[in-house]
């Protein structure tokens, strides 16, 4: 495998790593700093807040990306991270916690550069199963995650903190030693008024092909936030599951999805077409979703995992889909103005799946999967009506 592919994918686990150890502690943490036993609001405005400032910065770290090279916009976002965590591991109060938040929101930049790093050294054809591998990276980080943060939790309840902080500061160290730069930077001045973080958002607009593409990956981004919202919590409310057993549970999560998105993405592309595989994923997704709604035991659960592992076929086949709607030039900008998307949707999603989750919790608490199935359904029209043909340069301007 291309040496870069290799650092590239484990500074996404060890990524995926530090995000997933906060996971099944995240509650306990708010129950410690805010003395309140209800945190599902304050789940959500955490969430929220992060999404707030990646919003206004991810389009200009985007451009600028295109501009300066991926490397230096990498550093900047994994020391954001390594930032946030030293915050959640010693804070003593609430604003200390969303302080740490909106630095890591204002320096969030990992997944789009990635992705662009990613489509800079892979061809055309290849790009599906990397994208797959890409995915698969980020489930191995939460086969490990949630376990080992689950594990320490037991022994403090900080120390899942301190942990990420440090595989934060080590994924900053790998990617600045030894991850080279995949495209090279431009003499041109930046563009101030690309500060405006709605400016790549109205350049979207104006190419009417890629709205239906954004709006899926902002539904698809949407029903994720469920999960962080929502799993630690429904999982104490509904079986009364410690930190272990919520780490257990998300690292199975993990394992079913790294297996899936190694190995199925790129056939079930080239077998059934890339809207045949995201509508696939979808009724993967819909059909755990349900059972989990019902279910009256914890195994359950763990049984219904290998479905629920179908949900994450579709996304790298929108990941490829999206890479060919702008030349090479711009993909930066494209997959900044993506998180962008995926922002807004994590902005809302939260505040809105915690409101539900209030709602229902004394009385249903697995109905807010049945909320999740409804964001799905709105999205299999906007997949059937997709554009499947290869977009030229001059179209996507």
């Amino acid at each position: 495998m291309d040496r870069r592919l290799v650092v590239i994918f484990a500074a996404i686990v060890l990524d995926a790593v530090g995000i997933g150890l906060i996971f099944p502690l995240l509650p306990s943490l708010l129950q410690d700093v805010t003395r309140s036993d209800d945190v599902a609001l304050y789940i959500g405005l955490l969430t929220a807040l992060y999404a707030v400032m990646q919003f206004l910065i991810a389009p200009v770290l985007g451009s600028l990306s295109d501009r300066l090279g991926r490397r230096p916009v990498l550093l900047i976002s994994l020391a954001g991270a390594a930032i946030n965590y030293v915050f959640l591991a010693f804070a003593s109060s609430l604003w200390m916690l969303l302080l740490g938040r909106a630095i890591a929101g204002l320096t969030s930049a990992n997944v789009s550069v990635a992705t662009a790093y990613i489509t800079d050294i892979s061809p055309e054809q290849t790009r599906a199963r990397r994208f797959g591998l890409f995915n698969a990276m980020f489930g191995i980080g939460f086969i490990i995650g949630p376990v080992l943060g689950g594990l320490l939790g037991d022994h403090w309840l900080r120390l899942p903190f301190v942990a990420a902080a440090a595989l934060n500061a080590g994924n900053l160290l790998l990617a600045l030693f030894i991850l080279p730069e995949s495209h090279a930077p431009t003499r041109n001045r930046v563009d101030l008024a690309a500060l405006n973080p709605l400016r790549p958002l109205r350049w979207v607009v104006s190419v009417k092909r890629l709205l239906p593409v954004i709006l899926i990956f902002f539904l698809f981004s949407a029903t994720g936030e469920a999960y962080g919202t929502s799993w630690a919590l429904w999982g104490n409310d509904m079986f009364q599951w410690n930190g272990v057993w919520i780490g257990l549970s998300l690292g199975a999560f993990g394992i079913c999805q790294t297996l899936a998105q190694a190995f199925l993405p790129g056939p079930a592309v080239r077998l059934l077409g890339e809207r045949t595989a995201i509508l696939l994923g979808i009724a993967g997704a819909c059909t755990a979703l349900v059972v989990m709604a019902f279910a009256t035991r914890g195994w359950m659960i763990f049984a219904i995992m290998p479905v629920f592992a179908l949900g994450g076929i579709g996304v790298p086949a929108l990941q490829s889909l999206a890479t060919r709607q702008v030349d090479e030039s711009q993909q930066g900008q494209f997959q900044g103005v993506l998180a962008s998307a995926l922002s807004l949707a994590s902005i809302v999603a939260p505040l809105a799946f915690s409101g539900v989750y209030l709602l229902v919790r004394s009385q249903w608490p697995g109905a807010i999967w049945l909320s999740v199935v409804f964001v799905y359904a709105v999205s299999v029209p906007l997949v059937l009506g997709l554009e499947f043909g290869k977009t030229t340069a001059a179209a996507a301007r």
